[in-house]
């Protein structure tokens, strides 16, 4: 790993590649590019998969069941209101916070070089 490799909260925030810190790592809102023009690493080779979406579920889905459940036993709106509410509030931040989970996997996969597990050679 590079001495000048940003810290794991760059490459989530801002989108700076892992390794040199270029402002790289997307080629749209979550669609990662290839490969960073400036030290030339290959996106491609890491592999995030749903991560991000399934840890995104859960810690969204937990803060909007809290929020919810409190609303309901501090106001008792109308289960119309919920509808309004909930829904929505869960889109926008698991849409919007999933650049920034899936920049923060792909660092921590760098970092920590991570790859696919294999197992031992019974013969060897």
């Amino acid at each position: 790993m590079d001495h000048t490799a940003p810290p794991v909260t760059e490459s989530a925030f801002k989108g700076a590649c892992p390794q040199c810190g270029a402002p790289s790592l997307f080629a749209g809102w979550i669609k990662f590019a290839d490969r960073c023009p400036k030290c030339g690493l290959d996106y491609a080779a890491f592999n995030v998969g749903d991560g991000p979406a399934a840890f995104l579920t859960l810690i969204v889905g937990t803060i909007i069941v809290v929020l919810s459940v409190w609303l309901e036993l501090a106001a008792s709106p109308p289960l119309w209101l919920h509808l309004l509410i909930w829904p929505p509030l869960t889109l926008l931040l698991v849409i919007f916070s999933l650049r920034w989970a899936k920049g923060a996997l792909l660092a921590l996969e760098y970092r920590n070089a991570a790859r696919e597990g294999r197992l031992k050679d019974p013969e060897a």
